[in-house]
């Protein structure tokens, strides 16, 4: 038979047998190489032996499909210091306490849990649900770790539904630094109080590296944010939710227009008009032959629709113009006096928006900065929300989200 030498990457011990079970599973009988531990009472090196513990039988990485375990009995040493002598068991560095597995078994079990799920885990290792959860719980954080952070530069504020057509919110804050997404915090609800108490509790050091925080129209959070770091953070209101803002307008005048048209237009000429919502939310330059003919027909027939148009397509080019923040608003401002001198009403709701919010969304001029990485990520938490079929527990929820995120990195 070909002898083949693996190293079992646990430093410290000598093995004494190797057997193979009427499972097929490889049993390792080891012992300790260190002679010694340090006292659980006074902390000293202590190296008087007083006996072994019970033996313990660790979970191992595979080897060739089967499964492998090491056994070990631990030494206990006395302490000569401490009154009573008590005695100390001594652990070796690749287990943790009161842990079944090896750290090498656990991390290649939280490799596996990236982009899958405890129970399809569970399934591929042969182990109990609670087992791979206790993994979970041993290695990965709660909450954000802010000693392993070095620096935050833009950070994003949004809320998801934990349930499909419910307002079971909560908030989700993360951070983009060197194009990289790091996941701060999943908060219960979207109250501003827990927010602006999050955002506090941000340490100094890592409040001097906030160039900008991105956020919607919702004021809990803009207040929030402002009401912690004050005029030393830009509040930018994020550019995405104004497009669709006012680009909304435009879609309720095209149902408006559509719904007239149906009555006036013979069944024939109205076909012509198939398609007109996606070609509408195109760009330009993306349109084809077909889709300018289709608008040609469409803004013959209602030319309110082509002026609405024309206007949003405009506000579009302003930010996507390479302007100051003092040239942007003036000529946002200038547009503004444009949609109302036209008349048109489908753009009110975003006039009063642009009246509220106008520092904020101005804001975007000065560095470019959006939530569309926040955006992005937001999917990526659906993704794992579906793929779990529902995270509930906000800790459970945040142990997944930064998994998927860092998973490879920490444990490869």
């Amino acid at each position: 038979m070909t002898k083949i030498e693996i190293p079992l990457d646990t430093p410290d011990i000598e093995i004494e047998n190797v057997e193979i079970n009427k499972k097929g599973d490889i049993i390792i009988t080891a012992r300790s190489t260190v002679k010694g531990t340090h006292c659980h009472k006074c902390g000293r090196k202590i190296t008087k032996l007083h006996c072994h513990d019970r033996e313990i039988t660790l979970r191992h990485l595979s080897i060739l499909g089967r499964k492998v375990y090491i056994r070990i009995r631990p030494a206990r040493y006395q302490c000569t210091h401490c009154s009573g002598n008590p005695t100390t068991t001594q652990k070796l560095l690749w287990y943790e306490l009161r842990s079944p597995h090896t750290i090498a078994y656990e991390e290649h079990v939280l490799r596996e849990l990236v982009g899958s799920t405890v129970s399809d885990v569970c399934i591929k290792e042969d182990l109990g649900y609670e087992a791979v959860r206790g993994i979970i719980q041993r290695h990965i954080k709660t909450e954000v770790e802010w000693s392993e952070i070095e620096r935050l530069d833009v950070i994003g504020i949004d809320e998801i539904s934990l349930k499909k057509g419910h307002k079971d919110f909560v908030t989700v804050v993360t951070a983009r630094t060197d194009g990289r997404i790091i996941i701060l915090a999943v908060l219960n609800g979207r109250k501003k109080s827990t927010v602006k108490a999050f955002l506090a509790s941000i340490p100094k050091r890592l409040k001097k590296t906030i160039l900008a925080l991105c956020s919607d129209l919702y004021e809990g959070y803009i207040n929030a944010a402002k009401e912690v770091f004050g005029a030393n953070v830009i509040i930018v209101v994020d550019r995405f939710h104004i497009a669709k803002l006012y680009r909304n307008g435009l879609d309720e005048l095209r149902k408006e227009e559509l719904k007239r048209l149906k009555k006036e237009l013979s069944k024939e000429k109205y076909k012509k008009l198939k398609g007109t919502m996606w070609i509408l939310r195109k760009e330009i330059e993306g349109l084809t032959v077909e889709d300018l003919e289709v608008l040609k027909w469409l803004f013959k027939c209602s030319p309110i629709l082509e002026l609405a148009y024309k206007l949003c397509n405009e506000l579009t080019d302003i930010f996507e113009g390479d302007y100051s923040k003092s040239e942007a608003k003036r000529k946002i401002n200038h547009w503004k006096k444009r949609v109302i001198k036209s008349g048109l009403c489908c753009f009110n709701r975003f006039l009063s928006t642009l009246d509220k919010w106008m520092d904020g969304i101005t804001n975007y001029f000065i560095n470019r900065q959006t939530s569309g990485f926040v955006e992005g990520f937001n999917n990526k938490i659906k993704v794992i929300k579906r793929r779990c079929y529902g995270i509930l527990n906000v800790k459970h929820l945040f142990q997944r989200i930064h998994l998927d995120l860092e998973g490879y990195s920490l444990f490869a």
